[in-house]
């Protein structure tokens, strides 16, 4: 058994620590010590979504993390890569919940009509990452739900940073699309042909 002191770090430090420490081993538990609720979800999220068994426990105000490495280990999601490999393999990073400097009412009717447009073009995109304000259009109240929803619907994948839903206090809210982790956003995008960056 190994252990992974990441107390006061941030994402994504506490993912790739524990990342390090599994491929350092062939089976066994490496257990991650946090002290946050955001990097007990995302290292929690990324074990799950590697394969791995999790188990969380809170002592007072820290959080250890028991990831189980086995011999037969099953993805339970897509690796980020293999999942763009299949699609178009261009991927969007939408950091507002606007477009542009200026009028807030017309840079809301942008974005409107942005994501509207992304559902007319063939292929859909591989991918939607929302940070920062960007994760607003994920939620509820969004004016753009349904058609993320189609775009979903049609193959691509949508994710918001788990970060940022915290610090907005959405994470409750999100309506469409997964909650990710810095590592899994800079993976998805190292995996695409093509990243555009729309703000």
């Amino acid at each position: 058994m190994s252990e992974v002191n990441c107390r006061g770090l941030a994402c994504p430090s506490p993912v790739i620590n524990t990342k390090k420490a599994l491929d350092n081993i062939e089976s066994g538990t490496v257990t991650t010590i946090v002290d946050n609720a955001i990097a007990r979800d995302n290292v929690a999220m990324f074990a799950r979504n590697s394969g791995y068994q999790v188990s969380v426990d809170q002592q007072g105000n820290e959080y250890y993390i028991t990831v189980t490495k086995g011999d037969e280990q099953i993805k339970t999601s897509p690796a980020p890569a293999s999942t763009l490999s299949e699609q178009n393999n261009q991927m969007y990073f939408i950091s507002s919940d606007s477009i542009g400097k200026g009028s807030d009412e017309l840079g809301t009717l942008l974005m409107r009509s942005f994501i509207f447009t992304l559902t007319e073009i063939k292929p859909v995109p591989a991918g939607l990452i929302f940070v920062n304000a960007g994760v607003r259009l994920t939620t509820e109240h969004s004016p753009v739900l349904e058609h993320l929803h189609t775009l979903q619907n049609n193959g691509t994948v949508i994710i918001s940073c788990g970060t940022c839903l915290d610090y907005y206090g959405l994470k409750e809210k999100l309506v469409v699309g997964k909650i990710s982790n810095m590592y899994d956003i800079v993976e998805y995008m190292s995996g695409a042909s093509k990243v555009i960056n729309v703000s």
